[in-house]
């Protein structure tokens, strides 16, 4: 394993149930994160299904057979420890970081809401967390400016009956039609030690863990049948651009420009994630550069690009840049797609490459600074990849890529036939 990119132990296992356990010990300090990942997210979610993946995510903080409601996050607070949960298009996830005596008690609890949600679920806590959802849609989407970009995006990237067309939040009217049944279905064929990866890192050992997951989740049965995701990764080209419009109450114009690139963990994203930081991470940008600093077309604090770390299709690069006062929205699309123009025929800069690098390189400790940033990772890899140990290349595959690479890659990606145009106005703009 490559100490550059990751320089902790890593050792794996598997239950008889399917269970995967993989612990990575660090000594440093007296913590423990606790880490499991089920694959199963909005891709996976059925026509008429819509948002399930995330429900759940609520659900499983609401009690199970031997944890009340509300317990599971008393216990673990209560014990000194943080805990939350995720979800997006490839997965879901839970998370627990514990001082290193109570790493028994967190996963204690994740076993049994692993195999005991299902018996204590009920109608009256069903709605409840069916109402938090319709909240945090409002909340997080639908009355913060520009909040539903991510909402929009999606179904202009990947057309209907792609697994990646709808958001994680759903439709309300899937959750809203759906009965009890339906939604203790979905979690019995999901929510399975073989469809599951445990991760533990910090100050432990292989053997005690192991131990554990035997003690805790050994006795829990593995689901047979769990129907496969559809395959999202052929997705043909339309060679047309596509364009909305959005009038909105939101303080200036905006735009968004996304391009289908390549799945995360393949070479070619690893190419596109420099490209990303040469175009967008921080003042040195070459967006900054450009058209914050340069023309002073763009506000400074909102300039970005970034790629979307999804695994099973073709991962969208997102550009944006909202317009500083007097700009329209014309002006700043024109300099946005005159730098994206120049990329893809020119390239980048040896000094962009390095300061690209040198910014991936400290966002990667950084992340991995944490027994909770390191437990996630390698949870992620060994859901996606099949083993925890690649996470050691994604750092240096990064250090690896070129300039005639990167250059490859945005001549790929970046066509204008291939273009999907978000753009926000404000709703006096709209006469």
């Amino acid at each position: 394993m490559s100490v550059t990119g990751y320089p902790w132990p890593i050792e794996t296992t598997r239950l008889d149930n399917g269970l995967r356990v993989v612990v990575s010990v660090d000594r440093s300090a007296p913590v423990v994160a606790v880490n499991l990942w089920y694959d199963v997210g909005s891709r996976h979610e059925p026509d008429g299904q819509t948002g399930f993946a995330h429900l759940f995510e609520h659900l499983m903080f609401e009690g199970s057979v031997n944890v009340a409601k509300t317990e599971h996050m008393k216990l673990i607070q209560g014990s000194g420890g943080s805990l939350n949960a995720s979800t997006n298009p490839d997965r879901t996830n839970y998370f627990d970081t514990v001082p290193a005596e109570h790493l028994a008690l967190a996963m204690w609890l994740e076993a049994d809401r692993m195999g005991g949600l299902v018996p204590a679920l009920t109608q009256e806590t069903l709605d409840n967390q069916r109402e938090v959802v319709k909240n945090e849609r409002r909340q997080r989407y639908e009355n913060v400016p520009y909040g539903d970009a991510w909402l929009r995006l999606l179904p202009l990237l990947y057309p209907p009956g792609h697994p990646y067309h709808h958001p994680t939040i759903g439709s309300m009217d899937d959750l809203n039609a759906a009965d009890l049944p339906t939604f203790q279905a979905f979690h019995t064929t999901y929510y399975a030690p073989n469809n599951a990866v445990l991760t533990v890192v910090g100050d432990t050992s292989a053997d005690e863990v192991f131990s554990l997951a035997e003690r805790y989740f050994g006795a829990l049965e593995a689901r047979r049948d769990i129907p496969a995701a559809p395959d999202g990764r052929q997705v043909p080209a339309t060679g047309t651009p596509v364009r909305e419009t959005v009038r909105a109450s939101v303080p200036a114009p905006r735009i968004y420009l996304s391009h289908r690139t390549h799945p995360f963990g393949s070479p070619g994203y690893d190419a596109l994630t420099v490209l990303a930081a040469v175009l967008g991470s921080g003042r040195g940008s070459r967006l900054y550069q450009r058209l914050a600093d340069g023309a002073r077309i763009a506000q400074p604090d909102n300039i970005a690009a970034y790629g979307v770390d999804l695994a099973h299709a073709p991962a969208p690069l997102i550009v944006t840049a909202t317009a500083r006062p007097g700009v329209t929205v014309e002006e700043l699309e024109a300099g946005l797609v005159e730098l994206l123009d120049e990329v893809a025929a020119g390239g980048v800069t040896e000094a962009e490459l390095d300061r690209a690098k040198a910014l991936l390189t400290t966002s990667w400790w950084r992340g991995l600074a944490r027994v909770d940033g390191r437990a996630d990772l390698l949870s992620r890899y060994a859901t996606q990849f099949g083993d925890p140990a690649r996470a050691a290349d994604r750092l240096p595959n990064w250090l690896a890529v070129t300039t005639d690479r990167v250059a490859e890659v945005a001549a790929e990606v970046l066509r204008p036939q291939d273009r999907v145009t978000l753009t926000y106005l404000p709703e006096e703009e709209s006469a």
